[in-house]
């Protein structure tokens, strides 16, 4: 049940500038390299999922504290689809459920991460859902975040023979805009292209449906926003974050021929439904 959220007066500057922010995201968007999902890529999926499977990939996660790599973390241990699952944190998580016992934790200091060379090395795929905010780590500390760990983590990466790259971004991204945010998202998805990985996936969802277990009075705002309008409006600019979540990793069984692929909130939603064979 949903709870009465209290702001103070620098949390309702905060909610008022995050809401501003998602207002000036409803204008239409172009769908992506990557964009929609055919009928038959639909019912193949269950077919290149098997295939995936059978070989035997490694895969990290990076930001799997956070509610998106939290979700695509369960959701990877649910349809199986590696055989080895690597978080990449500063500290160390609990889980108490059995499925998770085999999932392998690498404890690493983002400040000094060249001493942590090793935790990315031998992993065919990445998962970066790492960030934080403004409003949590300050200007400073969300670009030293979004972008310095981010670019150093995709470095490592790429060096420890990572193919297949997956970013997550944000609508609107855009290395000139005005807005902090979205300049630091654009600016990170252009240096991680400058690495060459041999699949570059970025996802640009829009406002991320979920109930967060950290408190961002902003965004439960633009939630509620969000929520009072249509469903067909509202669904080209918000997406659940267990859609989003099945969307990469559907966008990751089925192969591709392109280095990039930039997925928009559209894009996100047509994927990550395309299988209603999954258990919701």
């Amino acid at each position: 049940m949903s709870r009465p959220v209290a702001l103070s007066a620098a949390g309702a500057a905060a909610a008022g500038a995050v809401l501003v922010a998602a207002l000036l995201l409803l204008r239409p968007e172009d769908e992506g390299l990557g964009a929609g999902s055919s009928m038959a890529e639909t019912e193949a999926l269950p077919k290149l999922r098997e295939d995936f499977r059978m070989q035997n990939k490694s895969v990290f996660i990076l930001g799997a504290s956070g509610e998106t790599g939290r979700v695509l973390l369960k959701e990877i241990l649910e349809q199986s689809l590696f055989s080895k699952v690597t978080l990449i944190g500063r500290r160390k998580l609990t889980f108490d459920e059995e499925a998770y016992k085999n999932v392998n934790q690498e404890v690493v200091d983002f400040e000094k991460l060249d001493d942590y060379a090793s935790a990315f090395q031998g992993h065919e795929v990445g998962f970066c859902c790492l960030g934080t905010t403004r409003r949590k780590a300050g200007a400073e500390g969300f670009v030293r975040v979004d972008r310095d760990y981010i670019l150093k983590s995709a470095e490592l990466a790429k060096a420890g023979g990572c193919k297949h790259f997956n970013l997550l971004s944000a609508k609107g991204a855009d290395k000139s805009s005005n807005f902090l945010y979205l300049q630091v998202k654009g600016e990170v998805e252009a240096r991680i292209e400058e690495l060459k990985f041999d699949r570059y996936s970025i996802f640009r969802p829009g406002v991320l449906l979920c109930d967060r277990q950290e408190s961002r009075p902003g965004e439960w705002l633009v939630r509620k926003f969000f929520g009072s309008l249509p469903e067909s409006w509202a669904s080209g600019h918000s997406v659940p974050v267990l859609t989003l979540v099945r969307a990469m990793l559907n966008n990751t069984v089925r192969p591709s021929d392109q280095k990039k692929e930039l997925l928009e909130n559209k894009a996100i939603l047509d994927l990550g439904k395309a299988d209603g064979s999954l258990k919701t």
